[in-house]
């Protein structure tokens, strides 16, 4: 059943609580509406200036909390976590391979470099050299080529003439993937992808 829309006055009240600095979660609680529509409302509402000083006060001791959350976070992780040995690496590279990786051919694909630095790099945990690697990038027409080839040369440790292919995509993505995406391929690297399908039994088993 269709939602009943709001009343004039309703939207008024939205509207003017806006204006008066309130943010959408503050709305939302003072109005009982959902931030879907509370949002429709508000998107394009310019806080007045005399309350100009409490909507910046708001969204910075809003910005603190967040920052001081996620350091909170990676203390309470850092703690639980320490340092990672050969075990941990080689379940980590296994588990990403297992949800990003190819089924067929040792090839992974992902625009995270995080993933692929961790990626590359957990590799010699199970004796894959840096020269069993092969690299693709695959970017879209408005991006950077040359930009894009030395952030993940970067990313992987090479050079980025030692790029083996480039691929360029129709459509525009630079506002979503700034460097495309970057494709690992590990040469002859059947053994070494049983190895990986090994540790995923394993985990299953232990489930």
């Amino acid at each position: 059943m269709a939602k009943k829309p709001l009343s004039k006055k309703e939207v008024e009240r939205i509207v003017q609580l806006r204006k008066h600095g309130h943010s959408l979660p503050e709305i939302k609680n003072i109005t009982g509406h959902g931030k879907a529509t509370i949002y429709k409302y508000i998107y394009n509402v310019k806080i007045l200036q005399k309350f100009k000083m409490r909507w910046d006060n708001l969204r910075r001791s809003s910005v603190l909390r967040m920052i001081e959350s996620q350091e909170r976070a990676r203390a309470e992780m850092q703690g639980s976590i320490g340092k990672l040995n050969t075990r941990d690496k080689v379940l980590i590279i296994s588990c990403l391979y297992w949800a990003e990786g190819n089924k067929k051919d040792f090839i992974l694909t992902n625009t995270d470099p995080v993933l692929i630095k961790c990626f590359v790099e957990y590799l010699s945990e199970i004796g894959v050299k840096r020269t069993d690697l092969r690299v693709t990038i695959r970017v879209y027409e408005d991006i950077n080529i040359q930009e894009a080839c030395k952030f993940w040369a970067g990313v992987v440790g090479i050079k980025a003439n030692e790029i083996r292919n480039l691929n360029i995509l129709q459509g525009k993505k630079k506002g979503k993937l700034q460097y495309g995406m970057c494709r690992v391929r590990v040469a002859k690297g059947s053994y070494f992808l049983k190895l990986l399908a090994a540790v995923k039994d394993i985990i299953g088993e232990n489930v």
